[in-house]
C-alpha cells in the first residue's frame, strides 16, 4: 500500500434538535459493516465535547477508489436515506492528505 494514496477523511454530521439519540444509533449500525468493506483503514465515530448534537467520523481509506466505493456501499447509503431527517445541515467532508 503507498502511503502517498491513503485518503484521510473528516465527516461532519449535526443533527437537527431531537435527533441526536437517532443519528448516533444509526452511525454506530453501520460501523461493523463499513470496517469489513475492502480499503477500509480507520472509521471511528466521535462527538463535539462541547455540543452532542454534531458528530466527526474519522476515517482513513487506502485509495480514492476504495473511498467511492464506501460512498455506493449499502451501508452508506441506508444511512444516506436519512439525512433529510436527521441532518441540520448538510454533511460536510474535508479529505485530507497526510504529510508526516
Amino acid at each position: 500500500m503507498d502511503a502517498n494514496q491513503t485518503v484521510h477523511l473528516v465527516a461532519t454530521l449535526k443533527a437537527k434538535p431531537g435527533k441526536a439519540g437517532e443519528l448516533h444509533r444509526r452511525l454506530e449500525e453501520i460501523i461493523p459493516d463499513v470496517r469489513k468493506e475492502p480499503g477500509c483503514l480507520a472509521y471511528n465515530l466521535h462527538v463535539d465535547r462541547g455540543d452532542g448534537s454534531v458528530f466527526i467520523m474519522i476515517e482513513a481509506w487506502e485509495s480514492a477508489a476504495a473511498l467511492d466505493a464506501h460512498g455506493n456501499a449499502a451501508p452508506f447509503r441506508s444511512l444516506q436515506s436519512h439525512f433529510e431527517v436527521l441532518l441540520a445541515e448538510p454533511l460536510a467532508l474535508q479529505l485530507l492528505s497526510r504529510l508526516a
